[in-house]
């Protein structure tokens, strides 16, 4: 079958091989257990190759170890007289070699007719063939479980990107990029938890569902408590129930977990999506700055053993202090041509936006509209580790303001590759202007703005009980495992993305 054959004809294809499977697996159910579940393994590939890998031919002849292991069968030769099957398990591959005098003729036989995507279990003996491949001598051959569907063809794998992501089972079979995309994942993850432990954190659990959607400004999915007879929100951001703990005196607090919202889907948007967000009492945003340095260059280290990574060709510099600027300074430093008249103009401003093709926030303020400019005209070219300072306080309303300059917060934004990777500030404690924020914000929503945020009167009775100075950030797990794994899609790692349905 070639690359460009018929759909249709690969679909009848499919069906002829499926029902041919289904044949042999009456014929195994007809003989006793089909699918037997009595079979211990003891040895994986991985650890025999890592363990045994160096040794002679010779030397595991004289040592005669005895293994028994267990895969699913990725190849298939039968020459005669003998045969081999690669086997694949969690870990890696091995070889089995099956012949008459090993496993008997009867066995060899039902082998001959067994497929790939079958899963085997053999005993035997390490050896190593003449082309010096570490291999087991199999003594006891038995089919553990029966594939019904082929597996994508040998040479061309799973390439339909769409199909990858649906049945990432099927990828993650034979794919080994995407098994080491999920396993790096998993060693990012652990590492930020040992970070954020070793920094003197307490990992809590906040709700996924709330009465009152908060913590950021995102458009919820909305649901129904049938007892409670009351709506829902799943959760856009823990922020305000982690800041409800500092309250209470868990001073240093973090969470990893799902954010739901309900909002467009891109290579860097998911509706559901990995954060983490972390809050630290008698801290400022500056604070938190180091810290997210830390984080992203412990994790880079644990998963890519360097802190200098390829993303999209390019080379990433996570050792090196990240630099900082601010709005204002990023747009003048990727757009020299600007000048300070025109970026203090509103409608020179609005204009502009308009003419990159962006479009106008909802409140068309001095602040929102330079934000704007800089994510036109400066966000996509901030390549290396980038903060973003000192935000316009109408689109900060959780962050605390300066003391030292009107209209801006002590807030941050990480850049890296030209995309948002981490959000913190100094947290407002202040419980009367957090008041007044949430009414603006209000304000903004009864105005059409789906995104702008609720007023929370418990939160603000929270902040009434004291909250001692904070600084908080939240981290985007996807986007840095992104970063850390050269994925160009959110997709490619998230094991189950969101899809429409076929």
């Amino acid at each position: 079958m070639s690359a460009h054959t018929p759909a249709s004809e690969i679909a009848v294809d499919e069906n002829q091989i499926i029902a041919e499977r289904r044949q042999k697996l009456h014929a195994l159910r007809e003989q006793g257990i089909a699918f037997p579940n009595d079979f211990k393994r003891e040895h994986l590939a991985a650890n025999l190759a890592a363990q045994y890998g160096d040794k002679s031919k010779e030397e595991l002849e004289q040592l005669a170890i005895t293994v028994s292991v267990a895969g699913r069968m990725m190849l298939k030769r039968v020459m005669g007289k003998a045969s081999f099957a690669t086997v694949q398990d969690g870990s890696g591959r091995i070889q089995f070699y099956i012949n008459d005098q090993g496993v008997g003729a009867d066995v060899h036989a039902a082998f001959k007719h067994w497929d790939m995507g079958d899963i085997l279990a053999a005993r035997g003996t390490l050896f190593k063939t003449n082309k010096g491949e570490l291999s087991v001598n199999v003594s006891e051959l038995r089919l553990l479980t029966k594939s019904l569907r082929p597996l994508p063809e040998k040479f061309h794998g799973l390439t339909d990107q769409e199909q990858k992501y649906r049945q990432r089972y099927v990828d993650l079979i034979v794919n080994e990029d995407s098994r080491k995309t999920f396993v790096q994942r998993s060693k990012i993850i652990q590492n930020v938890r040992e970070t954020m432990v070793g920094e003197g954190y307490l990992e809590v659990e906040t709700p996924m569902m709330h009465p009152i959607p908060g913590g950021a400004t995102a458009k919820p999915f909305v649901t129904h408590h049938n007892a409670l007879d009351m709506p829902l929100y799943l959760r856009i951001a823990p922020e305000l129930y982690l800041k409800r703990l500092v309250v209470g005196g868990l001073e240093r607090v973090f969470e990893i977990n799902r954010n739901f919202r309900n909002e467009g889907m891109s290579t860097r948007h998911n509706p559901e999506f990995t954060m983490m967000e972390f809050y630290e009492a008698y801290a400022d945003y500056q604070r938190m700055m180091t810290l997210t340095e830390t984080i992203i260059r412990q994790a880079a280290i644990a998963a890519c053993g360097t802190t200098v990574v390829q993303y999209n060709g390019r080379e990433v510099d996570l050792g090196q202090p990240f630099a900082r600027f601010t709005i204002l300074e990023a747009i003048r430093h990727y757009n020299p041509q600007y000048t300070d008249e025109q970026l203090n103009d509103t409608a020179w401003l609005s204009n502009e936006i308009k003419r990159l093709g962006g479009k106008l926030p909802p409140a068309t303020s001095l602040g929102s509209l330079q934000l704007a400019l800089f994510e036109e005209s400066a966000e996509s070219q901030l390549w290396q580790p980038t903060f973003i300072i000192d935000y316009p306080a109408e689109v900060s309303p959780l962050a605390r303001a300066s003391d030292q300059r009107a209209g801006i917060t002590e807030r941050f934004e990480l850049f890296v590759v030209g995309r948002e990777l981490a959000n913190g500030y100094s947290e407002l404690n202040d419980p009367e202007d957090q008041a007044e924020r949430f009414l603006k914000q209000v304000e903004q929503k009864d105005a059409g703005d789906d995104e702008a945020m609720h007023f929370d009167a418990d939160y603000i009775r929270a902040l009434e009980y004291g909250m001692a100075p904070t600084g908080g950030c939240g981290i985007g797990i996807d986007r840095l495992v992104m970063l850390l794994t050269d994925a160009p899609s959110i997709r490619d790692v998230i094991l189950f993305p969101q899809m429409r349905q076929e």
